[in-house]
C-alpha cells in the first residue's frame, strides 16, 4: 500500500502531528547527554530504540494515514487518550464494520479501557513488538502467598512420603 496524504478539507477532528526531528547523532546531543551516554551503555541503547522510525499505517479504504499516526517509537509512547481514540475511530476499530477485518492485527476497542491498555492495544494493531499480551504484576504480597503455597505443599509431600513410604 502507498501513503496518501488527506485533502486538508477531508482531514479527521485531530490536531496535526508535528513532523518527527530528523535523527540525530550522539555528537548533537547536549553534552550532559553525551556524558550519560558514554557511561550508560543502556541509556544510549534506549535511545536508539525511541528514534526509530514507524512505518505509516494507511485506512483500508482511503489509502489514507491519519495525522496522529506515530512517527516514531517515542511519538507512540506520547500518544494522548484522545489521540488513541481518533486513531481507533480512522482505522475501523472503534465500531465494527466490515472494514474492522480488513487489517493486518485487528483489535476489539473499548473506549472505557485505561489509557496504557489503549496504548497496549493501538501498539498491537499497528505491529509494535512487546504489545501482544497485558501485563500482569503481581503484589509483594501476591508473591508471598504463592511462596507460602508452594512451601506448604512441598512439606504435605515430604510429610505423604515419610508417613507410605511404598
Amino acid at each position: 500500500m502507498f501513503r496518501r496524504e488527506m485533502p486538508s478539507h477531508q482531514q479527521p477532528h485531530e490536531a496535526p502531528q508535528q513532523q518527527a526531528p530528523p535523527p540525530q547523532s550522539y555528537e548533537t546531543h547536549p553534552e550532559y547527554v553525551q556524558r550519560r551516554i558514554a557511561t550508560n551503555p543502556a541509556f544510549a541503547h534506549k535511545l536508539s530504540q525511541m528514534r526509530l522510525c514507524l512505518s505509516p499505517l494507511v485506512q483500508v479504504n482511503t489509502g489514507w494515514v491519519h495525522p496522529a499516526f506515530p512517527q516514531s517509537v517515542l511519538h507512540f509512547w506520547l500518544l494522548t487518550d484522545s489521540q488513541l481514540e481518533g486513531l481507533a475511530s480512522f482505522y475501523h476499530q472503534r465500531t465494527p464494520s466490515t472494514l474492522s477485518r480488513q487489517y493486518p492485527c485487528p483489535i476489539n476497542w473499548r473506549s472505557d479501557l485505561p489509557l496504557e491498555e489503549k496504548r497496549r492495544k493501538i501498539g498491537r494493531f499497528i505491529g509494535l513488538r512487546g504489545c501482544e499480551s497485558p501485563i500482569i504484576l503481581k503484589t509483594e504480597e501476591e508473591i508471598a502467598e504463592e511462596a507460602r503455597m508452594a512451601r506448604l505443599r512441598e512439606d504435605e509431600e515430604m510429610w505423604r512420603r515419610k508417613n507410605a513410604p511404598w
